[in-house]
């Protein structure tokens, strides 16, 4: 599934091996909402790829506005105050991609995605790649392509690691369905907390 939508994929342009993975998770004709969904290229590329239903979510004036004249559905509002608008289950898949770091209500968050959505996909950049960790040793915050930001104008409150998150899912008892681990757009299965740079997570509710 990940293959094909991938060369359905290519000839748009933009291209991104994130989007493309996150594409082989969501289901054909899904109803599909993206949180914090930025200038709304996730669901532009869904939509091209998969014809989903998409809706967002995003409170930046600019973004709200790049959405609207793209003719993306997009709310505006602030994921802190609450996702109690949306019915349970309302949604296929809800999508949180590199937002998570930038939220202050991580668990409230994740667990109204797990109450809204039949499934959920998380993305976010590991804190704990080796990259991050040199620049640490020599006295400085990680800047990387996943944490583009300078310590002093970064948007980011809760950088985690894989291994932190994996304990995060075990202590709030959901489901990891599957877990994929990228460094340079590449699958990382060997000692993925230190060697990947970006975790793609796809969750279920407890049973």
């Amino acid at each position: 599934m990940i293959q094909n939508n991938v060369k359905n994929a290519n000839s748009m342009t933009n291209f991104r091996h994130d989007f493309a993975i996150i594409a082989g998770w969501v289901p054909f004709g899904a109803k599909v909402l993206d949180l914090g969904c930025g200038d709304g290229a996730l669901l532009h590329y869904l939509s091209g790829s998969l014809e989903v239903r998409g809706y967002g979510v995003e409170k930046d004036d600019k973004n709200w506005l790049t959405c609207m004249s793209q003719g993306i559905n997009v709310i505006q509002m602030d994921l802190e105050a609450g996702l109690s608008g949306f019915e349970a289950q309302s949604f296929d898949v809800v999508i949180l991609s590199q937002t998570l770091q930038a939220v202050h209500n991580t668990e409230g968050i994740v667990r109204e995605m797990l109450r809204i959505g039949r499934e959920v996909i998380v993305t976010f950049p590991n804190f704990g790649y080796w990259r991050h960790r040199s620049q640490l040793i020599f006295g400085h915050m990680p800047v990387s392509k996943n944490l583009p930001y300078q310590w002093y104008d970064t948007p980011n409150v809760h950088l985690c690691t894989i291994n932190d998150f994996d304990e995060f899912c075990v202590n709030c008892s959901i489901t990891v369905k599957q877990r994929l681990v990228l460094t340079d757009n590449k699958p990382v299965t060997f000692m993925p907390n230190l060697m990947g740079s970006l975790a793609m997570y796809r969750l279920r509710a407890p049973k």
